[in-house]
């Protein structure tokens, strides 16, 4: 050991302290203490509360953000800030308060906002974060995955799994807004992330504007999958999961419970989750995608799950209460909750108001992450009348 190791500053501070599950405090322990410090080490008998608590303690709290603000602050930055080499993409994250200034929504998840202008391109490049997105309105943007270009209408969602090569491309005469997530957080934390520039213009063929790409016209058939390529796959080979095939899959949820036949999670409350067809697993290997309706007037049992969710308004409104805070939501509006903390939504929505005449709203949570380690669990708080 050389003098410079020697006097390198310990990182570890230890206090001796008198407490029912700690040793008596004495000369002779705090001796100890300053020894454990100089070789870097930590008794558990000091940190056990912290590290081995009887549940889940998330650094993430809830929080909302309002679409109205964000689309506003997006929409200044499509004239202040170009698309291009560097900065990539005009993505502004969504900071969860309790994370240190970090831009993420939660420990393991990445929200952002994207924006796009009319006749911009952002550049391809690839990464081995698995991305999503999640399109609330607009329309007119193709993002084009491996060479084929993907349509991006309201209430698509648009799964990529890592390392594919992609691009977009807005060939409308308006901007267009979308979420993204990724599993940025996660990645970052365990020190996994590669990425790679790609070309700097997309080619004429690519600019194309299909109403369904080749990815869907291989997979996007219910129940059927193409044999000349069927194998299992970590991440889905569907690029477009259709609004129309999601908005019909919930109708026919809540019209079976008004026949009085099994449909539902609960009642007046449908969900779909989005598959990989060639797994029928989770859609994204990180990443579960979920929808949500909830028939006006209803409201969801307090449920609380390990790991965590962003979810977004897409339409309707409602009262959505996280842990201790509540929340009138609406159209676009995007709110965290994070792992195990309690989560109950009321449907206050109307005809006037929502397509659907219900509270409609996706999900996409780290759930394949706890569920591959076997640590996903979920309660259902018990009615109390």
């Amino acid at each position: 050991m050389t003098d410079e190791d020697t006097a390198t500053p310990s990182p570890v501070t230890l206090t001796a302290v008198n407490g029912p599950d700690q040793p008596p405090v004495t000369p002779e322990l705090e001796d100890l203490y300053r020894g454990f410090e100089k070789a870097l080490l930590v008794p558990l008998w000091t940190r056990i509360g912290d590290l081995m608590p009887a549940h889940p303690q998330s650094k993430a709290t809830p929080h909302l953000w309002k679409w109205e603000s964000l689309v506003d602050l997006t929409g200044r930055s499509g004239e202040l800030v170009p698309v291009g080499r560097g900065g990539e993409r005009r993505a502004i994250a969504l900071a969860n308060p309790s994370l240190g200034g970090q831009p993420y929504a939660t420990p393991t998840l990445w929200a952002a906002i994207q924006y796009l202008m009319p006749g911009e391109d952002a550049p391809e490049h690839r990464h081995t974060q698995n991305a999503f997105r999640f399109v609330v309105e607009g329309g007119g943007v193709w993002t084009v995955v491996g060479r084929d270009p993907v349509p991006m209408r309201r209430g698509d969602f648009l799964p990529q799994a890592g390392m594919n090569w992609h691009a977009h491309h807005n060939a409308a005469s308006e901007p267009m807004a979308w979420i993204d997530g990724l599993d940025i957080p996660f990645q970052y934390g365990i020190e996994s992330q590669f990425f790679d520039f790609g070309r700097d213009e997309l080619s004429e063929e690519e600019h194309a504007t299909p109403d369904r790409s080749f990815a869907e016209r291989l997979w996007g058939h219910p129940g059927l999958v193409p044999v000349s390529q069927f194998a299992a796959r970590e991440g889905t080979p569907l690029l477009r999961y259709r609004w129309e095939d999601t908005d019909a899959a919930l109708a026919d949820q809540l019209a079976l419970e008004c026949e009085g036949r099994p449909g539902t999670v609960e009642p007046g409350h449908a969900v779909v989750r989005y598959i990989n067809p060639t797994t029928a697993s989770d859609v994204l290997a990180t990443i579960r995608a979920q929808f949500h309706r909830i028939r006006s007037g209803a409201e969801t049992a307090p449920r609380r799950e390990t790991g965590s969710s962003v979810y977004q308004v897409f339409d309707g409104s409602g009262r959505v209460t996280v842990g201790d805070r509540s929340w009138s939501v609406t159209r676009g509006d995007l709110f965290v909750v994070p792992s195990w903390t309690h989560l109950s939504i009321r449907s206050e929505a109307s005809p006037s108001d929502s397509d659907s005449g219900a509270l409609d709203l996706f999900q996409f949570s780290d759930a394949p992450m706890f569920t591959k380690l076997n640590l996903f669990r979920s309660h259902i708080e018990e009615d109390q009348a």
